[in-house]
């Protein structure tokens, strides 16, 4: 099973944790004052305009987010090989071994694909489309001539204006309650398998239909792997100059459905992080009518905070952008507003992933050894390597100290929401009537960010530290490698959260 994201003993906290919320919110709080007397210049920003296209675009596609040409097929050789790698992960979660911590599938795809890949997507940029295997087949499938002959005509049919992002934002919405709500019927390998089967198909057929359309605004992978690589360093190709957050001078659209998904990014680990916190742990346990002992009741109740959290996130940063946006005199549409300011988010949800999935990544790691040595988890598998790819191996929990996940952990919210504030002042400065009404317009979302900062840390701490020094744990040796009373646990099975604990790899 996968490890949850506290392991060993909490950090006693060497002063209150309201400090050190209230300190970082007085970081940024100093970064903006920094920023605020820096004069930007006026020029507009290149935007797609206040509807969901760009003048002179084809429907449904804005400026910097693509177009509907069909590509030649590209990256051949690094694109089959991905294929077949699917393939043989696909046949690892049908015929081995259906254990999730026996098979390699389950952590290979929700640990490394879902979430250290767009961790380095978000470092380096996007490297991922030479190996992505569904933009592979997409563009396999994007030939003229399987068009002429199903569809009787070469040109792919033109991609609905109404549907924009929304089949991006409906698969990474499915996936993302997968990880979180339905985690034990979503890490069963060879449901992960069909699953894999079936959006390989969609992929193809989506490529077929729709051309570069598809990859552009609906292949999940591409949109989002893409999403993230704006922040990396390198552009591997895409608009922008080389440097950090370099790839946000490329405006995102004004598409609400372009606007969900950013948001999504940042509300799907917020969710993820309220899951983590003991007192939700608690509240679920107090819900009437025994509801996290009902399997079905608890996804559902679930989802639907899920969906909630995203309304409400939504509206509430919305309420900020537009109160920015008339504090400024921008004469734009609210989602205009909204939009304009997602880059200032972007960097918010990449802080946020990396401080709560840290120690989950650096302990769950270790569980690749084992599992590259026995792929299926069969004892029928023919290749016996030596340590650590046997069974032999078990993962360090305490390979760093507890202390320096939640510095580091810190220290990246904070930098994070600076980042933040640098880049809002910038797009907040171009678009303002007069500087006088332009540094107006940062209060607003100045408020918003430091509100952020301060639930950010507070969320971060819960399954991390603990501030009583008089309730220390047993000090034996086999109490250090237990995850606390409190600390951040998945959920059992059957209840939804991350996947189970365990304190070893289970063979």
């Amino acid at each position: 099973m996968f490890l949850a994201h506290a392991f060993g003993q909490r950090y006693d906290l060497p002063i209150p944790l309201l400090l050190y919320v209230l300190g970082g919110a007085t970081v940024v709080v100093a970064s903006f004052a920094l920023v605020l007397p820096r004069a930007v210049g006026r020029d507009p920003e290149p935007l797609a305009g206040d509807g969901p296209d760009g003048p002179g675009l084809s429907p449904g596609l804005s400026a910097g987010e693509g177009s509907t040409a069909s590509p030649p097929l590209r990256f051949a050789v690094p694109g089959v090989v991905s294929v077949l790698l699917l393939a043989a992960l696909v046949a690892c979660g049908l015929l081995g071994s259906q254990e999730t911590a026996e098979n390699i599938l389950p952590t290979l795809f929700w640990l490394v694909v879902w979430i250290a890949v767009p961790l380095s997507c978000g470092l380096l940029g996007d490297w991922t489309r030479p190996v992505n295997p569904f933009a592979f087949l997409a563009r396999a499938a994007d030939r003229p001539g399987a068009r002429a002959l199903l569809l009787g005509g070469e040109r792919p049919l033109k991609w609905p204006r109404k549907l924009g992002w929304w089949p991006a934002v409906a698969l990474y919405f499915g996936a993302a309650c997968g990880e979180l709500v339905f985690n034990v019927t979503a890490t069963v390998p060879a449901h992960i398998a069909w699953a894999l089967i079936c959006y390989a198909v969609v992929s193809a057929a989506g490529g077929l239909l729709y051309g570069r359309a598809w990859l552009d605004r609906g292949e999940l992978f591409t949109v989002l792997f893409d999403t993230w690589g704006r922040l990396g360093w390198f552009r591997f190709g895409a608009e922008g100059r080389r440097g950090f957050a370099r790839g946000l001078d490329r405006s995102f659209s004004r598409s609400p459905s372009r606007v969900v998904f950013v948001l999504l990014l940042l509300i799907s680990v917020n969710f993820d992080g309220l899951l983590a916190t003991p007192k939700w742990n608690r509240l679920e346990l107090r819900m009437p009518g025994q509801l996290a002992a009902h399997t079905q009741r608890l996804e559902l109740f679930r989802t639907a905070t899920f969906v909630g959290l995203a309304l409400a996130i939504t509206a509430l940063f919305g309420a900020f952008a537009v109160a920015s946006s008339r504090a400024g005199r921008h004469r734009t549409s609210s989602g205009g507003a909204l939009a304009g300011l997602l880059p200032s988010l972007l960097p918010i949800a990449f802080g946020y992933l990396l401080a709560h999935n840290l120690q989950y990544l650096v302990v769950n790691a270790q569980l690749l050894f084992p599992l590259i040595g026995n792929p299926t988890g069969l004892e029928s598998w023919p290749l016996h390597l030596g340590y650590p790819f046997n069974d032999d191996f078990e993962p360090h929990l305490r390979l760093l100290p507890t202390a320096f996940y939640w510095y580091v952990s810190v220290a990246t919210i904070i930098v994070v929401h600076v980042v933040a504030v640098v880049l809002a002042h910038r797009h907040l400065g171009r678009r303002g009537e007069s500087v006088r009404a332009a540094r107006s317009s940062e209060y607003p979302w100045l408020v918003a960010m430091v509100a952020y900062t301060m639930l950010s840390l507070w969320l971060i701490a819960q399954p991390l530290v603990r501030e009583e020094q008089h309730s220390r744990p047993e000090s034996s040796p086999a109490a250090a490698d237990r995850v606390p009373a409190g600390a951040d646990r998945a959920a059992p099975a059957g209840t939804g959260g991350r996947p189970p604990a365990a304190g070893t790899v289970g063979r």
